[in-house]
């Protein structure tokens, strides 16, 4: 058996078996001349990997110039597929190295790691209940339209892993090899014979069952394993010791919520999301109890049943069943439980017989729980039983905790006309910050309502009440935990967010009685994007915990304040090394300030799947934030490609959110057992004077070139396939707010995806380098200084490790072919020279700063799948950049060439496993 230390041997055999059926589905669908044109290409690209030759380079550039129709897009496709074979490889590959880790021994970055660490470290058992009564995850998936690969496609990938991990099996005869060599075949070509590109937009409703489809799949079984999992290390390493694991990992969605810049999401649409993810949480609470029913066949004559679960049953048959509809066997109580159970489920929304509540069907399930622990061996749990009554404590009868968002200028423009008509004040956009907020204050301390009838106003202000009575009704239809926050996008002022309490007071949400006391059923959530708005953060939050209608609030949510930062926008304006340190900043001041106001926060952190937009291993992006925010837990957004990259498979979900947990599981123990609350090897002062000099001199390099040249826009817009991405049909969403062509509107994701598709991944590291360089030229020591930061500061780790993966997937050698797309050759040849040096400049810092002698020589395994993907990436850069060429030239619109310039851009998604 060949051990987690060896080469990766089975990974290269599963990407070569995959290859050479690829290989023998070219040629079956192309002939012989398909599969030596892509084997000549390949060869060539592989070659020039090795070692640059112009006159091979000029002659692989003339081979994909020629390249007709259709064989030109059989070439494309070939590549593009090879990708989706390589990443199920490489994923299956991670299933078969935990498997093996678990055979030798414990995995690292695992629950057992964590526990065992906590242990060696002599953790007492009082500290490590107290940091799981306060531990929490939440992850929310998003519709953001980065995932470029079709629903189908994945499920085609989903069986394909399936089938090499059978490979695995030692025991297989030769019989079961030769079925699965088959089924292999069948699959890879299914891939071959699909459509990869979607033929319309999907609907916000299409983006909430692809959502859903993650539940059904894995996350419904996969949550209640991982604390199974903390549970049962916890009883090994504190064997004397009662434990109670509390329900710390959630999933919560965006998708149907969020309304900001999508038109399509409509109050209508938002109840018809709330009302499919309660049928799915249904459905699956069916299959549970069908599955339990079979497995209780407990009888009276033989074991002994509570007094108070014989009661229950008859009380149950006697109100809710009809004649006959009763379990036929009188003394199998169990069974005649359960058929009450189901009974009362599929009435769901009869009020005479169906559940009301899922602590109602909690209830029931703990009854039959106390009863059968009474008849079980203590050391034995009733694991199946167990797994059902965790899934309904986390997902209840309404699956996902759905957010909703819009653009604080909506509430704003509400508020104004809903002023106006009642004579409060006539133009209160006008008004100044202070004004705003006195009359905001008089407003949500006075019972009585200004909101006239629906009729009176705008269709806009009309909407957006219709939305917080909607979440009304919600909270009545599906319980209060269906929607728990708002989010306020673009908050820069207090009163942002004061206007969206107004709006609740308005329909009932928030309610101030006459006698004083105040019901606040909603979170109220600033989002802070942009790195100005980051700086005014903790202003603009002390502002609202200095007023007493808001404290009175804080106080209703269980002094409870959400907060959520993003990663896009921040990093769009300011550069990504800039917008990560003003990240940290802004959670340490916001955090200390309202420790003072005894206010516990969350930390909401609307990170993307790609570098240049927060992305990276969750337990990475966990473990870089400052140690003492981690208490109060962490909410982390989950979007676009990382869903089916890490949700997709049941091992790799479990694998992924095993990582998270025991991730902040270490880091909120180290706070809590640390004298002052704060884990003191996180940070020194130092450090932050550091990150400050160096942050502000990043800051100046990116925005000379961002907003200081006038020509970089047409360099972005010509240099990239950006007009090209909107015909993808990959989200609900427009690419740009308000369909404006101003770099201020155009959204980060196509921004990111763009800079991505042509490999300069320039939001990714832009202007890193001029920072760091800046700061270490200055003395010698201060380049010491920075390479202790690396070696100790887990955030300033992390930053240069995400900056190394970055310059890695970044290739200027390709990158340089994108300027033939420019209108002007002087100003491309000009920006491309800066982004080189830059390029050069950052890449020469990071291996100093880290002491490598190549990028990434700290992970090997991610530096051999960055390259073992280049030279299968170039190919689909240099016909994208033909075919663009071709595109932009003719005329006519062409569906051909529009169609292979899309394939291109999902397989360089592909093969970079990134996209915006």
């Amino acid at each position: 058996m060949i051990s987690v230390t060896d080469t990766n041997v089975l990974l290269r055999n599963d990407v070569k078996k995959l290859g050479n059926i690829l290989g023998e589905i070219l040629v079956h669908h192309g002939g012989i001349s398909l599969f030596n044109k892509v084997e000549e290409i390949r060869e060539m690209t592989k070659e020039l990997r090795k070692s640059y030759d112009s006159e091979l380079y000029g002659k692989l550039k003339q081979q994909i110039s020629s390249l007709e129709f259709p064989t030109r897009q059989h070439v494309i496709r070939a590549f593009s597929i090879y990708f989706h074979l390589v990443n199920i490889a490489e994923q299956n590959h991670r299933i078969r190295r935990k498997r093996q880790y678990q055979l030798e021994g414990i995995q690292p970055v695992s629950i057992e790691s964590a526990v065992k660490t906590m242990r060696e470290n002599n953790y007492s058992a009082e500290v490590i209940q107290a940091v799981l009564n306060e531990l929490s995850i939440e992850l929310i998936i998003t519709a953001h339209p980065t995932e470029a690969t079709k629903r189908t496609v994945l499920e085609i990938q989903k069986r394909i892993s399936k089938i090499l991990q059978q490979f695995d099996n030692p025991l297989l005869t030769k019989k079961e090899k030769r079925k699965l060599d088959e089924s292999l075949f069948n699959e890879v070509t299914a891939l071959w014979q699909t459509d990869e590109l979607r033929h319309r937009k999907p609907t916000v409703l299409d983006e909430v069952k692809n959502g859903l489809y993650y539940f059904d799949q894995t996350l419904f079984d996969v949550l209640p394993e991982i604390h199974q999992e903390l549970a049962d290390q916890l009883a090994e390493y504190y064997p004397d010791q009662q434990w109670k694991v509390p329900n710390f990992l959630h999933f919560g969605s965006w998708i149907g919520g969020d309304r900001d810049g999508n038109p399509n999401v409509t109050p209508e649409i938002t109840w018809e999301t709330l009302e499919m993810q309660r049928d799915l949480a249904v459905k699956k609470y069916d299959e549970a109890i069908v599955e339990l029913m079979r497995r209780f066949s407990q009888s009276t004559s033989r074991v002994s049943i509570s007094r108070e679960l014989i009661d229950s049953v008859e009380y149950d048959e006697a109100v809710f069943l009809e004649k006959g509809e009763a379990w036929p066997i009188e003394n199998e109580p169990y069974r005649r439980k359960f058929a009450v159970i189901l009974k009362r489920l599929r009435h769901l929304r009869d009020p005479q017989i169906g559940y009301q509540s899922a602590e109602e069907l909690l209830g029931d399930l703990q009854l039959v729980k106390e009863s059968a622990e009474k008849h079980q061996t203590s050391n034995h749990k009733l694991k199946t039983l167990l797994k059902l009554i965790r899934q309904v404590e986390l997902f209840g009868f309404h699956l996902a905790t759905l957010d909703i968002r819009n653009h604080s200028g909506e509430h704003e423009a509400a508020i104004a006309e809903m002023l106006q008509a009642v004579n409060i004040v006539d133009d209160y956009p006008a008004l100044p910050e202070a004004e705003k907020i006195k009359i905001l204050d008089e407003l949500l301390n006075d019972p009585r309502p200004v909101m006239l009838l629906h009729e009176d106003y705008s269709r806009e202000t009309q909407e957006v009440i219709q939305v917080f009575q909607m979440i009304k009704e919600a909270h009545k239809e599906f319980g209060s935990r269906s929607i728990e926050v708002y989010l306020v996008s673009m908050t820069q002022s207090a009163s942002d967010l004061l206007e969206v309490l107004l709006l609740a007071k308005e329909t009932g949400i928030y309610r101030l009685h006459a006698d004083g006391t105040l019901e606040s059923g909603l979170n109220v959530a600033p989002l802070l994007e942009t790195v100005d708005d980051l700086v005014a953060g903790p202003e603009i939050m002390r502002t609202l915990f200095e007023m007493d209608v808001y404290r009175k609030h804080i106080v209703e949510r269980n002094n409870h304040q959400e907060i959520m930062l993003g990663y896009s926008d921040g990093s769009k304006d300011g550069g990504t090394l800039t917008a990560n340190w003003k990240l940290f900043k802004a959670q340490q001041e916001i955090h200390d300030m309202a420790k003072a106001y005894d206010i516990r926060l969350k930390f909401f952190h609307g990170r993307g799947g790609s570098l240049g937009r927060g992305g990276g291993p969750l337990n990475r992006s966990i473990l870089s934030q400052p140690g003492e925010t981690l208490g109060d837990g962490v909410k982390i957004t989950e979007q676009g490609e990382v869903l089916s990259s890490r949700y997709l498979l049941e091992d790799i979900a479990y694998r992924n959110l095993e990582q998270a947990a025991s991730a902040l599981l270490e880091a909120s123990a180290e706070v809590m057992n640390h004298p002052d609350g704060k884990a003191g090897s996180h940070r020194e002062e130092i450090w932050e004077e550091a990150m400050e000099e160096v942050s502000k001199a990043a800051l100046a390099k990116y925005q000379s070139l961002v907003f200081g040249d006038r020509d970089f826009l047409t360099y972005f817009k010509q240099t990239t396939p950006l007009k090209e991405l909107g015909a993808l049909n990959i989200g609900s969403r427009p690419m740009s707010r308000k369909g404006s062509e101003r770099f201020e509107d155009l959204r980060a994701i196509p921004w990111v995806f763009a800079w991505t598709q042509c490999r300069q991944l320039l939001p990714a590291w832009y202007a890193a380098g001029s920072g760091l360089e800046s700061f270490a030229s200055k003395s010698e020591s201060n380049l010491k200084l920075l390479q202790t930061m690396y070696q100790r500061w887990p955030f300033f780790q992390v930053t240069i490790n995400n900056l190394q993966l970055a310059l890695m997937k970044a290739d200027l050698t390709t990158a340089k072919e994108y300027l033939h797309l420019m209108d002007d050759a002087a100003i491309g040849e000009r920006i491309f020279k800066d982004i080189s040096a830059e390029y050069n400049k950052t890449r020469d810092m990071l291996l100093k700063i880290s002491g490598n002698d190549e990028l990434l020589n700290h992970t090997p395994s991610i530096k051999e799948s960055v390259h073992r993907r280049n030279p299968y990436v170039d190919p689909l850069n240099f016909l994208q950049v033909d075919l663009i060429q071709k595109l932009r030239a003719t005329d006519d619109f062409s569906e051909e060439l529009l169609t292979e310039v899309l394939l291109t851009i999902s397989g360089i998604a592909a093969g970079l496993m990134n996209t915006g």
